[in-house]
């Protein structure tokens, strides 16, 4: 057990903030500038990369195991509200959105889907919004999809429904 509590075992799916959902392979004692170091190696299929993280700073990286039922179905929640957006300068709001997404947060994460989707009928977005929602779209499908054990796209199914859902009832 390692001593902030965190305890991963291979195989194990993880959330690492700037990078969303991966997967423990291996836990490593690495040699470090003399010291002996304890690391998860966490792999993400993704974005092709892998990342070890000391077991030691896990809680404080914001490495965290997946979302509990709750907090998933209080995001989908979210999904289903009025979209808040902000009259604040775009560059202004696009880094609060960046900072929701890299926060690792799946309620937050559903804040920045549910507040630049657009349906069928509303205006266009601009490509840097589309960026943003596909981001956070996609960081939040991958979560959902290794909760439930089903593939991104079905993830995506259940988020888009949660949306347009909303977009009716509004």
């Amino acid at each position: 057990m390692s001593k902030d509590g965190l305890q991963f075992t291979v195989g194990d799916h993880v959330v690492y903030p700037a990078h969303g959902v991966g997967q423990v392979q291996g836990i490593e004692t690495q040699e470090v500038a003399g010291y002996s170091l304890e690391v998860y190696v966490i792999t993400f299929d993704h974005e092709k990369m892998t990342l070890r993280v000391p077991t030691a700073k896990a809680k404080v990286s914001g490495l965290r195991s997946l979302a509990e039922g709750n907090v998933v179905s209080q995001a989908l929640t979210t999904l289903k509200g009025r979209a808040r957006v902000k009259r604040t300068m775009w560059s202004r709001r696009a880094q609060e959105y960046e900072a929701k997404i890299n926060s690792g947060d799946l309620i937050s994460i559903a804040e920045v889907v549910r507040d630049l989707h657009r349906a069928e009928n509303q205006p266009e977005q601009s490509y840097s919004e589309r960026q943003l929602y596909e981001s956070a779209l996609d960081r939040m499908a991958r979560e959902v999809a290794a909760i439930e054990r089903i593939d991104r796209e079905a993830a995506i199914g259940i988020l888009t429904k949660s949306l347009t859902k909303a977009v009716v009832s509004a």
